[in-house]
């Protein structure tokens, strides 16, 4: 099993050094070892966590679910149908999210095509999102 210091963990996982300090201090980085002379020791299996958190993160789920998320985590197999459930509510926020950005791309890339030429100018404000793609 590999050893990382705090400076590799934090190359590694796309994480400061300061926000992997604030996550251990709000709780979700417990456990993290030290070495003899008491500087922190990260292993595989904290940086494939912080991996998912990462990814928790980066999809907009806010710090308090992650703290549920690591608290059901720590909670072992009994945990799991409610870990299901709140990834399970996170994906549903994703996809929505997804959809959202679907059709703000959709309003981008009929502008871009306006302002290539590939498009008419509208009429009228009304005609603005006309050719929009659904």
């Amino acid at each position: 099993m590999s050893s990382y210091s705090p400076g590799e963990t934090a190359e590694k996982s796309g994480f400061s050094i300061d926000t992997l300090r604030y996550y251990e201090k709000i709780g979700l980085l417990p456990g993290i070892a030290r070495n003899a002379s008491g500087r922190r020791v990260f292993s595989d299996g904290d940086l494939q966590w912080l991996g998912m958190l990462r990814c928790l993160r980066e999809t907009g789920m806010p710090i308090a679910e992650m703290l549920r998320y690591s608290e059901l985590a720590r909670g072992g197999d009994e945990t799991v149908r409610e870990r299901l459930e709140l990834l399970q509510d996170h994906d549903h926020r994703v996809e929505e999210q997804i959809a959202r950005l679907r059709e703000q791309q959709a309003q981008i890339q009929w502008k871009i095509r306006l302002y290539s030429g590939e498009v008419g100018e509208p009429r009228d404000v009304t005609e603005v999102g006309e050719g929009l793609p659904a």
